[in-house]
């Protein structure tokens, strides 16, 4: 079987990497998906996050990275993917995820949606949360990737 994970990975969290792990024992393939929005303001570049992924999960060999702007699902498609596998952390994330997967579901009906649910050691973590506290130069080890920890320091250093 084939999965493909999406997120934006603004940065890459060690409850990303954490997800990954698990379903990369599940799953054939899973194509990490960086998506790129015009809705939304970014941090790192596409290709950072990229490479962040790559960085962090080096020690996995069935993993592809990918970057697209485009759905999801024509991207699953094109990968005759089985299955979008998605994270929730708390009920908060739930409702988002319910809503996406029966949109997914009407766009593609033969393509499923897991839901893997946090790690409790991991399940306070967001990247949102990790920037704000990366920006007040706060201890971040443990919860990032140390790539993205020193990206931070750099960034932050100016």
């Amino acid at each position: 079987m084939i999965a493909v994970y999406p997120g934006s990975f603004d940065p890459i969290t060690m409850g990303h990497v954490d997800i990954i792990h698990r379903i990369s024992v599940k799953f054939k393939t899973v194509h990490v998906l960086v998506a790129e929005s015009t809705d939304k303001v970014y941090m790192f570049t596409p290709e950072e996050r990229v490479s962040f992924l790559e960085q962090s999960l080096s020690d996995l060999n069935n993993i592809k990275f990918h970057l697209t702007s485009g759905l999801t699902v024509d991207f699953a498609d094109e990968l005759k993917a089985d299955v979008i596998v998605r994270g929730i952390r708390a009920v908060s994330d739930f409702e988002y995820e319910m809503v996406m997967a029966n949109m997914n579901k009407n766009l593609a009906p033969k393509l499923e949606t897991m839901i893997i649910f946090a790690n409790p050691k991991f399940n306070f973590v967001s990247s949102r949360l990790v920037k704000e506290i990366a920006s007040h130069n706060r201890d971040l080890k443990g919860l990032i990737p140390d790539c993205v920890l020193s990206a931070f320091q750099k960034k932050f250093a100016k």
